[in-house]
């Protein structure tokens, strides 16, 4: 069942206020000393494809936006390759709170933050989830059903699995997370390559 435009802000505002006041994650008291925010996500209520990476950045944290530093400006540069408008997706994390020193999300952090994210995917209902990074692409694979089709991202990136939902069928598609491809060209040729599988799907 799809949620009215008021509905989904609303709801949307919800988790908001919960993630806000979010005392039992582990991340918590780190957000609070360093004066970081929550990042819930960015972008349309009512996104075909939704974006998921892994957990938010410094500059992330310090603006409450999802993929605004460096990562971002190349994620924006992948969305403009194929003319799709970054308003027009919605972008979010597994992990909404940032790690120290960027470290990766621990196991625990993303069995606290999955319902959050859970939550935010029946109120968008995509078409297409697109994962940035292991750590999204395994969860997300995982919550749908399709465990066995875990492989390491080298050999999953770009490739299209069908997922039944609640509200119909989802395509999960993996991607690179762009923090890989700024250092390497290579891996950035590939992203590039693999984001254009989006057209069809805009």
């Amino acid at each position: 069942m799809s949620f009215a435009p008021d509905h989904k802000f609303n709801q949307m505002k919800q988790i908001r206020d919960e993630l806000v006041n979010f005392k039992e994650s582990p991340l918590y008291e780190y957000r609070r000393k360093n004066k970081y925010f929550p990042v819930v996500g960015e972008g349309s209520h009512a996104a075909k494809i939704m974006f998921i990476g892994e957990a938010p950045g410094k500059s992330e944290a310090e603006t409450a936006r999802p993929f605004c530093g460096r990562s971002g400006k190349l994620l924006d540069e992948m969305l403009a390759s194929i003319n799709l408008n970054r308003s027009n997706v919605y972008i979010t994390n597994v992990v909404k709170d940032r790690p120290p020193e960027n470290r990766d999300p621990a196991e625990e952090e993303i069995k606290l933050y999955s319902p959050f994210l859970d939550r935010q995917i029946e109120i968008i209902e995509p078409k297409v989830i697109a994962t940035l990074g292991r750590f999204s692409m395994a969860y997300i694979l995982e919550h749908f059903g399709l465990k066995d089709m875990i492989r390491s991202i080298t050999q999953i990136h770009g490739k299209e699995f069908v997922a039944d939902t609640k509200y119909g069928k989802v395509t999960i598609i993996p991607f690179y997370h762009p923090a890989v491809a700024l250092y390497n060209s290579s891996n950035r040729e590939t992203l590039m390559e693999d984001f254009q599988i989006l057209k069809k799907y805009k």
